[in-house]
């Protein structure tokens, strides 16, 4: 429709609305007659405005229209939805898991404990409903128990060698360097049997029966084996054998051990020279004989300078010095001082107090039981302060074995994620296969975790594995099932900003590239 002014015979000018229709125009209304200039503008403004009113009801009739039809178009694609799955975790895992190579064992059941062991660390009865209500993956209890009882006989030995191979390859062909470690883990029962035993605590739960944990870890933090000992077994005893075990499977070559204080003693030192194998364990300096210790307060407390003493033909003590352990110690003894003094300022003494660890050499017993702080002990003990020792039949300088043993930060935090982002404990399985295959599943899952953390940093995702599983805990993916074509299609839902800064690691050609 627009407004037309038509000349008539009689010289004036009508003011109408026209409309064309199929190459037509028809007249739909007169607004008025006029020879006046003014009026024939007046009477044209207000056709244009008698158009504005007629369209607005048109306009406003056609937007409810298109809203009435995409309302219609939504509830149709809704209800056409077959599934919701909140699965961002499993997307990124599953392909971690893959390339790896433990979908080589084939066994889904594995994998879904590996996966939801790492999202959600729960009980089997938890993780069950949960793979069913987030990954819609069906994995019966009873089914679950039953896996339990035969993993640690038919995949422990192929989940290790998998383990093993993908290091080597991670690495560039070369193991190198080889840590270990031993934890505790305890359970919650008062119960103990022929595995879970009372012993030395590191969990602090001096109640309760636990299990000694050994694991191999290489440089960089990948596990590579480990070993489960009865509650009560000594540390010590728990290193040769898995040693032994490893390097035959695995005809491992040109390696370095490297161990904690806690692991050295003449029979472990002993086997390790006879076999051969270059190690680096820290040193017991204050445990040494009268002459090395004489030696080590000798040398000057120099930051960067590694002094190095002949033990034996094969054994050298290297002795290194840093101003942050020096603090330490100096902090640590003057809190322990404290302490002491705050306690003991009566003088008096009772027997649980004697028996008390730690600063308690500082005191001085006498006849009647009395206790007075021994000082000279303490300017003794100070001259230790910033003094550390490594025990060594390497051929390295002194600032290569430090910086070796240094790694061993690397294990300390295997544990740490396990016990604590895994929840490797406590342990509610009472049976020896269900712990075996427990801590299985949690190698399996570490193993995963950090290999997902190494494909983060190469791919320059500087984010922690823990934020980037939180945000993809938040990741949907939609299921709609076309009635026409019987045809599902699925699209994994990346809406807010969080999930755009992983959105890389749900392409489908970025796992093709790890």
């Amino acid at each position: 429709m627009y407004v037309r002014k038509k000349p008539n015979r009689s010289g004036s000018t009508s003011v109408v609305i026209v409309e064309k229709r199929n190459g037509k125009t028809y007249y739909l209304k007169t607004i008025g007659v006029s020879s006046d200039p003014k009026e024939i503008n007046d009477l044209y403004l207000q056709g244009k405005r008698w158009i504005s009113e007629q369209t607005r009801g048109l306009d406003m009739f056609i937007e409810q229209l298109r809203q009435d039809e995409e309302k219609l178009f939504v509830e149709g694609f809704l209800n056409k939805i077959e599934q919701i799955l909140i699965n961002g975790t499993q997307l990124i895992l599953n392909p971690i898991y893959k390339s790896i190579g433990f979908d080589k064992i084939n066994d889904d059941v594995l994998k879904h404990l590996v996966v939801s062991r790492i999202c959600q660390p729960q009980s089997k009865v938890a993780t069950s409903d949960y793979l069913k209500s987030y990954f819609d993956e069906d994995v019966d209890l009873n089914k679950i128990y039953r896996y339990l009882d035969k993993l640690s006989d038919t995949q422990k030995d192929n989940i290790q060698e998998i383990s093993v191979n993908h290091t080597r390859e991670v690495l560039g062909g070369s193991i190198g360097v080889v840590f270990y470690y031993v934890t505790t883990l305890y359970f919650e029962t008062d119960r103990d049997d022929e595995l879970r035993k009372k012993g030395w605590y590191k969990d602090g739960k001096h109640s309760q029966p636990q299990i000694v944990l050994g694991l191999l870890v290489s440089n960089g933090g990948y596990p590579l084996a480990y070993s489960i000992h009865e509650g009560n077994k000594y540390e010590g005893h728990t290193m040769l054998p898995i040693i032994r075990d490893f390097v035959s499977k695995f005809d491992l070559k040109d390696f370095i051990i490297v161990a904690d204080s806690g692991l050295m003693n003449a029979e472990n030192i002993k086997e390790l020279e006879n076999k051969n194998y270059k190690y680096i364990i820290g040193a017991r300096i204050k445990s040494e004989n009268d002459v090395i210790k004489e030696w080590i307060l000798s040398q000057k407390k120099v930051v960067g300078i590694f002094c190095d003493y002949q033990k034996s033909e094969e054994q050298r003590l290297i002795l290194a010095y840093t101003e942050q352990r020096a603090r330490k110690d100096a902090i640590n003894r003057e809190k322990g001082i404290k302490r002491l003094e705050k306690e003991y300022e009566k003088g008096s003494i009772t027997k649980d107090k004697i028996n008390k660890r730690g600063y308690n050499k500082f005191l001085k017993l006498t006849d009647k039981i009395n206790v007075e702080i021994d000082y000279t002990k303490i300017e003794e003990e100070a001259k230790w302060d910033g003094l550390k020792g490594y025990v060594t039949n390497t051929k390295l300088s002194g600032s290569e074995v430090c910086q070796q043993y240094s790694e061993l930060w690397q294990i300390e935090r295997a544990f740490r994620v396990t016990k604590g982002v895994l929840d490797l404990r406590p342990m509610f399985h009472f049976t020896k296969k269900r712990i075996e295959a427990h801590v299985c599943i949690c190698f399996v899952a570490y193993k995963v975790y950090k290999e997902l953390e190494r494909v983060l940093k190469k791919n320059d995702i500087n984010m922690s594995v823990d934020k980037v599983l939180s945000i993809a805990k938040t990741v949907t993916t939609i299921k709609v099932k076309l009635q026409e074509s019987n045809e599902t299609i699925s699209k994994t839902m990346l809406i807010t900003d969080k999930h755009k800064s992983i959105a890389k690691l749900f392409e489908n050609n970025f796992w093709h590239k790890v």
